[in-house]
């Protein structure tokens, strides 16, 4: 029971229900719903990066260097429980009559809690997969359980979540993730135990972790190509709203059927991908995966109505499947080639690091809305511009193309002996084929 796969995903799915709902609605919430302004939220996402490429590694690194009986990241996890539950609902029920300078504020403020306590929660959370699950095989398993958490944590987040704040309102919607969030993590936490040995050696100091955290080439291009296989997620979720609104022309439990579609099947996708890694291995995967993910979101542009874009959601969803399950293997290998050079294990300056680049792509997001904006004139739901359609079939479709071919081309350089100890590679090797000498 303790440290299973499922129990692991469980806990994924505990943060990434709110945080789902949070990245899919809240551009929706205050955008077309409160009428903040686009140049204002594109402005705010830039402060939020800012902040975040403080936060993320500083969190990071003082989680490598906790030590506890408890271990180094449970107690972050379990301090964050509140504070997560409390930002999140605030976030979505900003008071009435709060207009203006108002909302900019509050919209800021709350976003910049928000993304910081995520960071904390995210970091050691998934700097706990590489240390419980140390061969690639295991990781393969754990990270299809997790994904598929990951998935229902997504098709409730975007199906049910119109439903809910169309029935109850936005506050109430958060109250229930919250609250829900709450209760599944302490649970977990409780069925999770570190690896004592990974925090046996003394960890390193400031400056020499960070220098050899960012001279490492490897995790550089494999990061950098995250962020814009990231950025096209980022922008087809914030924007799948507004495409369903203004190109298939739905709402409500339409677009729920739209995010079901495209986030169910996911699911199935996944187990697909788990076989194309036991063949291929974890980099050519993840190389095939991101050029699958380019192609899967053009038929978006060409849909026009609410079938035709189910049929584009399903096809769309083998692609973000590759997305899901394979980038966390790759970088895992990153971190395992580097504990072999250092003798140290440091999973949360890189998760840290590589989440902030991930969470970065909000500024792709944020660009493409500023961007389409200018472009098209689109504003906010008071000021749609003349042609939102061919706005939103830009965003969805286009710049996520664009965008999967840039991260393919970043990603090509890497060989295997950058992201694969070798020694331990033969040793699971010989160990599968004398388990199966035992068996037979």
């Amino acid at each position: 029971m303790r440290n299973s796969p499922w129990i692991y995903g469980l806990g994924y799915f505990a943060f990434m229900l709110p945080s789902t709902a949070f990245s899919m609605f809240f551009t929706f919430y205050y955008v077309d719903y409160l009428g903040l302004t686009i140049t204002f939220y594109a402005l705010a996402r830039v402060i939020y990066v800012i902040w975040d490429a403080i936060a993320q590694p500083f969190a990071g690194y003082l989680s490598d260097r906790t030590r506890t009986r408890w271990g180094r990241r449970l107690p972050w996890l379990l301090g964050s429980i509140p504070v997560y539950t409390t930002v999140f609902i605030m976030v979505f029920s900003v008071p009435e009559g709060v207009t203006g300078s108002g909302l900019m504020a509050w919209y800021l403020t709350f976003q910049l809690l928000f993304e910081a306590t995520m960071a904390v929660i995210y970091v050691n959370y998934i700097s706990l997969f590489p240390e419980i699950y140390p061969k690639e095989k295991q990781r393969a398993r754990a990270s299809v359980v997790q994904q598929g958490f990951y998935i229902l944590a997504l098709l409730i987040g975007t199906a049910a979540t119109p439903m809910i704040y169309t029935a109850l309102g936005f506050s109430s919607m958060a109250g229930m993730y919250g609250v829900s969030f709450a209760v599944l993590m302490i649970l977990v936490v409780l069925f999770l135990r570190e690896n004592p040995e990974a925090s046996v050696a003394k960890p390193l100091g400031l400056r020499q972790s960070f220098k050899l955290t960012l001279t490492n080439r490897p995790f550089w291009l494999f990061s950098v190509s995250n962020m814009f296989a990231a950025g096209v997620m980022g922008v087809i979720s914030a924007s799948m709203a507004f495409y369903a609104k203004y190109v298939l022309q739905v709402e409500g439990t339409g677009l729920s059927m739209l995010m079901g579609a495209t986030f169910i099947t996911v699911i199935p996708m996944a187990v697909i991908w788990y076989f194309i890694i036991r063949k291929l291995g974890a980099l050519p995967s993840l190389k095939f995966s991101i050029g699958v993910l380019a192609v899967t979101t053009l038929p978006l542009f060409f849909a026009t109505n609410l079938t035709q874009g189910l049929i584009c959601g399903v096809i769309l969803s083998f692609g973000l499947a590759g997305h899901f399950v394979i980038p966390q293997l790759v970088l895992s290998g990153i971190i395992d080639v580097d504990a072999e050079a250092t003798g140290k294990r440091r999973e949360g300056i890189y998760m840290a690091v590589g989440n902030f680049l991930v969470r970065s792509s909000a500024l792709l997001t944020a660009g493409t809305f500023w961007f389409a904006g200018l472009m098209f004139g689109y504003v906010s739901g008071d000021q749609p511009g003349s042609n939102p359609q061919l706005t939103f079939r830009v965003m969805i479709a286009l710049v996520p193309a664009a965008m999967s071919v840039i991260s393919l081309l970043l990603v090509t350089p890497l060989k295997a002996h950058m992201v694969t100890v070798k020694h331990k590679e033969e040793a699971e090797e010989k160990a599968e084929e004398v388990s199966g000498e035992v068996t037979k």
